[in-house]
């Protein structure tokens, strides 16, 4: 069964920083690209960014830029979501998923396996 599981949320304050896991089962993330969104309150869901699992190509959204790491480890089958100098607005709930093409894309449309999500919260 393909699943994909989010953890590493939490409740931290601005300037602070989390680290999200994505564990894969029943398949494995070489043969993905795989991408974190977020959906804040009363927000659309938005991509954050992704990671190619063939050559680790990533892709950043220009609000996350220099502030978030994308990573994997083929070992554990999981993809990370390093945060530092978290905002406010990076509250949210986050999740990953597994795109139906083969190119990194933060388009929601291109995704069709989603984990549950891991909240997020940002505040003092």
């Amino acid at each position: 069964q393909v699943q994909l599981v989010e953890s590493g949320g939490g409740l931290v304050q601005p300037g602070g920083s989390l680290r999200l896991s994505c564990a894969a089962s029943g398949f494995s993330l070489d043969d993905y690209v795989i991408g974190w969104f977020r959906q804040g309150p009363g927000k659309e869901r938005e991509g954050v960014s992704c990671i190619s699992g063939r050559n680790g190509g990533t892709s950043y959204a220009f609000s996350v830029r220099g502030r978030f790491t994308i990573d994997r480890d083929h070992a554990k089958n999981t993809v990370y979501l390093q945060m530092t100098s978290l905002k406010p607005e990076d509250t949210g709930i986050y999740y990953c998923a597994t795109a139906r093409v083969m190119w990194r894309t933060l388009a929601l449309a291109e995704y069709n396996t989603w984990g549950q999500g891991t909240q997020v919260t940002v505040s003092s």
